[in-house]
């Protein structure tokens, strides 16, 4: 974790006191975009905790969202191991990229993982939806029970279908499961990201 107390031992003269910096979303892990920065944008980033670079053709510090209100709030900075680039994690407020999109990268494949981030953000919008407009929008309408009644329901035939070694209905039922829990977890306005870091507190690498 690169603090301002340790931040003076990066590389910085490997490339002229700039330093490639990657942005990638806390949450979803999806790669937003990157910058460079010198020592006093990095010194204001941690600072202000707004995701700050050295921009290159303005010869000048610019804070991500200065003009357009889109930001990145600062999770944390690591360095890779040769102390010459910078990971940021960053929680976007709104749209990273000039032209709209949420990534500089949006002709680019997703993970698995930012997949299901990218679900979550849907099933989420679900919630104000017009009932009539979607099987999800329906289920927030009838409830928590109903929902978590459909969690009960899904995860026995997962189970059911693993203890016939049906691996094909193995993996539908497993999706099923899976899309329910998480339209459990949202409407009892809790995420993903917080079963994670109960996972995280739990595990405890060997040795």
């Amino acid at each position: 974790m690169i603090t301002k107390e340790n931040m003076g031992a990066l590389a910085w003269g490997k490339m002229d006191n700039l330093l490639p910096a990657i942005v990638q979303d806390a949450r979803s892990g999806k790669v937003l975009m990157q910058g460079y920065m010198n020592q006093e944008a990095l010194d204001t980033t941690l600072s202000s905790q707004k995701v700050t670079f050295y921009s290159r053709s303005k010869s000048r510090l610019w804070q991500k969202g200065e003009t357009s209100g889109n930001t990145l709030k600062l999770v944390s900075v690591s360095a890779d191991c040769d102390s010459d680039a910078l990971l940021i994690l960053a929680t976007p407020v709104g749209p990273t990229c000039h032209t709209g999109a949420e990534s500089c990268w949006f002709n680019g494949d997703t993970t698995d993982f930012t997949f299901l981030a990218d679900l979550e953000t849907v099933l989420s919008a679900r919630k104000s939806a017009d009932p009539d407009s979607s099987y999800t929008a329906r289920l927030y309408n009838k409830g928590i029970k109903r929902i978590a009644q459909k969690v009960g329901e899904e995860g026995v035939e997962a189970a059911l279908a693993a203890t016939v070694q049906d691996k094909e209905e193995l993996l539908n039922e497993s999706a099923d499961l899976l899309y329910h829990l998480t339209v459990l977890l949202q409407a009892s306005d809790l995420e993903l990201s917080q079963v994670i870091a109960v996972l995280r507190e739990r595990h405890q690498p060997t040795d």
